[in-house]
């Protein structure tokens, strides 16, 4: 019996080991390397050596005005997308789990969008908001629409990338509700509905209660993908129409993971754009933590 539990773990570690090397090679000592870069002068100019500068490049990330600002509207897009993608995808999820003809064409459906490229996307809807909506308002007669002009204002290029956004990834979150939905007991919402209990009575005491481990998964997936955001927001706004903040000039709809790719990729300035992705990354880590945390109590309360 001890042979076969050791010939069991040494099976498990053997399958196991090419995974291990694999998220260490590729997650792990990238990560430790990048942390390290953060302290230097790191640039992707030609240089004669690499020198260690302390805090340096982490005091001129909280002193760049870009990277505030990408703070601040991520933040905002993270909120938003947060907010609509989850009560969209609930809705839907509702839609398609009752007996209405043809649901599983509507999942299909509802689900599409997720299968279909960032980037590409991003260049679909480009050419809805600047070709497709003004060329129906000039046939319709409606002013609002022919003089559409979403993405060249920082305001509402904002507003039309959490529309894309929550259009891709609603479908995909959807999925996840109908499969904590299909998982509440029959026996309990026909137990309630001979006790005379309303539909929405139903749905607050029995429902939510029994899909509330499904709200920590998707609210978690979406707080990450959305403070991600990279392939959208570069196809469709790219650098975005221009805003003032602290007193300059900057592009006005270019969150944080772009913001952190353009320090490195255009300006140049690798070790900076490093210690904004060790910021990133504690950022992330500390609203997923408290996002998690909250949502696992609410389970445990309920």
């Amino acid at each position: 019996m001890n042979k076969d539990r050791r010939n069991q773990k040494i099976a498990f570690w053997l399958f196991l080991t090419p995974v291990l090397f694999s998220f260490f090679m590729v997650q792990i000592i990238p990560f430790v390397i990048g942390v390290y870069y953060s302290f230097t002068n790191w640039s992707a100019t030609a240089q004669p050596s690499i020198d260690f500068v302390g805090l340096t490049n982490y005091m001129e990330a909280f002193k760049d005005a870009t990277f505030l600002y990408a703070t601040i509207i991520t933040s905002i897009y993270t909120l938003a997308n947060i907010i609509l993608v989850n009560v969209i995808a609930f809705s839907l999820a509702m839609l398609v789990t009752t007996q209405i003809k043809g649901r599983n064409i509507y999942r299909a459906g509802f689900f599409l969008p997720n299968v279909i490229g960032g980037i590409i996307l991003g260049y679909i809807w480009q050419y809805i908001f600047n070709q497709f909506i003004p060329t129906v308002g000039g046939i319709i007669g409606v002013k609002f629409l022919t003089d559409n002009l979403m993405l060249a204002d920082s305001k509402t290029a904002l507003a039309a990338l959490v529309i894309v956004s929550t259009w891709q990834y609603a479908g995909y979150i959807m999925m996840i509700y109908v499969a904590a939905l299909q998982n509440v007991p029959r026996d309990l919402i026909e137990a309630a509905q001979i006790d005379g209990a309303t539909p929405w009575q139903r749905f607050k005491a029995i429902t939510i209660p029994m899909v509330r481990p499904a709200f920590t998964v998707t609210l978690f997936l979406t707080l990450v993908n959305s403070f991600k955001q990279f392939d959208v927001n570069a196809s469709l706004t790219g650098v975005g129409p221009s805003t003032m903040f602290m007193g300059k000039a900057i592009n006005g709809t270019t969150l944080l993971a772009m913001n952190i790719s353009n320090t490195s990729l255009v300006l140049r300035n690798t070790a900076l754009a490093q210690a904004k992705a060790i910021l990133f990354f504690i950022v992330l880590v500390i609203f997923s933590l408290i996002q998690v945390y909250y949502s696992k109590k609410k389970e445990v309360e309920l």
